[in-house]
This record gives C-alpha cells, structure tokens and sequence, in this order.
C-alpha cells in the first residue's frame, strides 16, 4: 500500500452554465458529459474517475443549481445539493462577477451548513482582465471561508494543474476505489443518449430542447459496427414538427451530428437512426421522469 496516495469524492456544483461539465471533459481530456452554452444541459449526476500519481479523484458533476419550474427541475436540484453530503470536497464554480445574485447566496448558506471543505473556482477568467480577478476574489471571501479560491478557465485549461493540486490536498489519504482504468459509471447507452440530446439543445432554440428526453430503443454492436435505434420524446405535437424540421431536415442533421460524436466515443462505424414521439408534459410526472433514468 502506498502510504502518500490520496483518494476521494469531489462534488462540482454551481449555478446552471458556469461550465461543470467542460470543466471535467477538460481535467479528463474526453468527452464524457455533454455541453451546450443554454442553462440546465446537465440533468443528473455524472460520476468520473481521474487517476494520476498522487491517486485518484472521483468527480460528481451535477445539474445547475437553479429555481425549478417543474417536477424534474426539483429533482435537479435535490441531486445537486443532495450530492455535497456525499463527497470529501466540494468544487463550486462562479462567473467571474463582483456581483453575487441571490442564487449564489443560496448555496453559500446550504455549504455552511454543511460544513463541508469547498474550493471555489471562478471560470471564465479569459473573459474579463486580470485586474478584476482580485476584486471578484474579496467579494465571495465575504460570503464563505473557503479553502482556495482558484480563477480558471475551463475552456483553456487554464488553472488546471492549481486546482487539481488543490483538490489533492484536500483528499483523504487512501487507495484508489477504482482501477485505473476506469473513467466513469455511465453506460455506452447513457452517453449516446446524452449526445443525442446535446444536439437538440444545440440544434433548437427557446424551450423546446428543453422538454426532449432521449432513450435508446436498441444498441447493437456488429462486425460492421453499431447499430442503434432511439426515441426523442417532447412534449407537445407543434415540438415534434419543430424537431423534424421541413422534410425532415433538422432531425437528419440532428442525427448526423450526433452520429458522429457516437463514432468518436465507440471508435466504430455507427449507424443511428431516430424516431419522433409525444409524451405530454413528462417533467411534471413523477413516473415519467423516472422512467427516463433520471432518480436520486
């Protein structure tokens, strides 16, 4: 047993859009949550596993912390907040802002009382100048005691190798909880599903991706490559039009773009083709969210 490794749970949290997950795309250098520059793309809690010499952080990146319209928005949030307890460290992000909203006042109050040990990374620093990164530090030091706080920039990678050596430090000590080769506990299944979704968040605008789900009918792995099958589900008639576009051209290149990040992630030939439902108002229900995977 190695004495000097350090291993533990680190939950990312902070208010939709701040770039949690490109963040840990970036630390792992894969892409394994998808992003959108729209608010609430993550819906659940991501697990991935980043192992190095000094031992192995498990990162649970969660849904923006916001102010839920509707039953799956609660979920979201339970997840988030649910998520510190359950971790050694507590990743909270920030836009680099002197100005502190009532949101963020919301999850200083949660994190107090929780007690828990929280390094704050303030993202998007390539997008203000250096000289207003102090005034952004002092202005969240007067709202929590925080162990580091550590201006980033998550598209870059700027940061970085500080904020890991942060995150290190605040690890117990102890063996990996998983071999080295492990970068995540999503399914294949998962995170095609993902990626689907990803490209109507990107690919449609006001509300409507928003209320899509996606499941995966069927998965097939051939000689010839995959083969997979998939339901969008919306929530009203005029957003399946929406969808499919004039002869069908928005679900085709829907389909297309989503294809390919498919062939990057299985590093096969994929072969993907989708269907259009509606399931009315399913993130009011309780079943119907549950029913797509998404449970505390």
């Amino acid at each position: 047993m190695n004495e000097n490794l350090r291993s533990g749970y680190v939950a990312i949290i902070g208010r939709p859009n701040v770039g949690k997950s490109t963040l840990m795309n970036h630390i792992l250098n894969m892409k394994l949550a998808i992003t959108s520059r729209k608010p609430q793309t993550t819906r659940k809690k991501i697990m991935t596993v980043y192992t190095e010499d000094r031992g192995q952080i498990v990162f649970l990146d969660t849904p923006g912390i916001h102010k839920a319209k509707n039953v799956l928005g609660e979920y979201m949030d339970k997840v988030a907040y649910g998520t510190i307890s359950d971790a050694d460290a507590v990743l909270w992000l920030v836009e680099p802002d002197i100005f502190i909203g009532e949101g963020e006042k919301k999850i200083a109050e949660y994190l107090i009382k929780s007690g828990a040990p929280v390094i704050l990374a303030i993202n998007k620093t390539d997008t203000v100048k250096d000289r207003e990164i102090p005034k952004i530090k002092e202005a969240y030091a007067g709202i929590y005691d925080f162990n580091y706080i550590i201006p980033i920039s998550a598209k870059h990678s700027t940061g970085k190798d500080e904020l890991l050596s942060a995150l290190f430090s605040l690890m117990p000590y102890g063996e990996p909880f998983y071999d080295e080769d492990t970068v995540t506990d999503e399914t294949e299944r998962d995170i095609v599903a993902e990626l689907i979704r990803e490209q109507l968040l990107r690919n449609l605008s006001d509300e409507v991706p928003h209320g899509t789900a996606v499941e995966i009918d069927s998965m097939k792995e051939k000689p010839r490559g995959y083969f997979i099958d998939a339901t969008i589900y919306c929530e009203k008639s005029s957003h399946k039009g929406m969808i499919i576009g004039k002869e069908g051209h928005v679900l085709k290149k829907i389909g297309t773009e989503a294809r390919l990040q498919a062939e990057k992630l299985l590093d096969k030939k994929v072969t993907l083709k989708l269907w259009v439902k509606v399931k009315k108002d399913w993130r009011n229900d309780e079943k119907g969210i549950r029913a797509f995977g998404y449970r505390e």
